[in-house]
């Protein structure tokens, strides 16, 4: 549990160097870390008109998170997998692009090294985002939608020719040939943000900002390797089955 009196007392430039997540409840509850770091945190609720001891019980809440491991979502239904790939897509497009653009087009600082990092970001990122929400929509429309096909398929929703040309055009497999993990202009950021290495003196939104971009980055990763490891291979067994089934029927009319 955390000390509420003392949080609120605290200035956010403290608290958000003692854990950096505190920099995304702040921005969930519309307030810009970066721009109050002198500030204690009762002042800044104050100014916005939060109470603090929501913020903490948020920040707690945060605190508890726990994703669901590989051998977790293995065990799940190909349904259970695309709705918690669909979550995850809502939350990259809804907090975590938000916080990272919020944060590289706000941050000021008067290091020219830094500044020139932050005006490299504010070309490279947006690129970035703009690439990444087509990657996801491309990728609902396409592969979401095809397994939903196939649930559709498999509970008799299309005549059985009908359905064998759904099921010979465009194959899973084929999705999975061209699925792409779209990693090159992390690659860039990576680059600029000399790995994200920086020394203990360097300012506090920048650390965050840091931290921020490489804990996107591990979880771009992980959602890659679910949808490779997992989905796709769901996905074409499923395929498969639905396949086999629809043909088993044919030969027997």
């Amino acid at each position: 549990m955390w000390n509420s009196k003392d949080i609120e007392k605290s200035p956010i430039k403290e608290l958000v160097s003692g854990n950096y997540v505190f920099a995304s409840v702040l921005h969930y509850f519309g307030i810009s870390f970066f721009q109050y770091e002198q500030n204690s945190l009762q002042d800044v609720c104050q100014k916005h008109r939060i109470q603090p001891q929501q913020l903490i019980h948020e920040l707690e809440n945060w605190a508890k998170r726990k994703e669901p491991t590989s051998e977790e979502l293995y065990l799940r239904p190909i349904e259970v997998l695309v709705a918690y790939l669909k979550k995850k897509h809502y939350y990259f497009v809804r907090q975590e692009l938000p916080f990272l653009s919020h944060m590289i087009t706000g941050i000021q600082v008067e290091d020219k090294d830094y500044s020139n990092v932050l005006n490299d970001l504010r070309i490279l990122f947006p690129l970035f985002v703009e690439d990444f929400i087509h990657h996801i929509h491309e990728e609902e429309s396409r592969v979401f939608n095809r397994i939903e096909l196939l649930h559709n398929i498999e509970e008799g929703e299309f005549a059985l020719n009908d359905a064998l040309v759904i099921l010979e055009k465009q194959p899973i497999a084929s999705l999975a040939d061209s699925h792409e993990v779209h990693d090159d202009e992390m690659v860039g950021i990576r680059k600029l943000t000399n790995n994200y290495f920086l020394p203990e003196n360097a300012p506090v939104s920048m650390k965050v900002l840091y931290n921020e971009l490489q804990v996107f980055e591990k979880e771009l990763n992980i959602h890659a390797q679910i949808e490779d490891a997992l989905l796709f291979p769901k996905a074409i067994e499923l395929e498969r089955e639905v396949l086999r089934s629809v043909r088993k029927k044919i030969a027997a009319n």
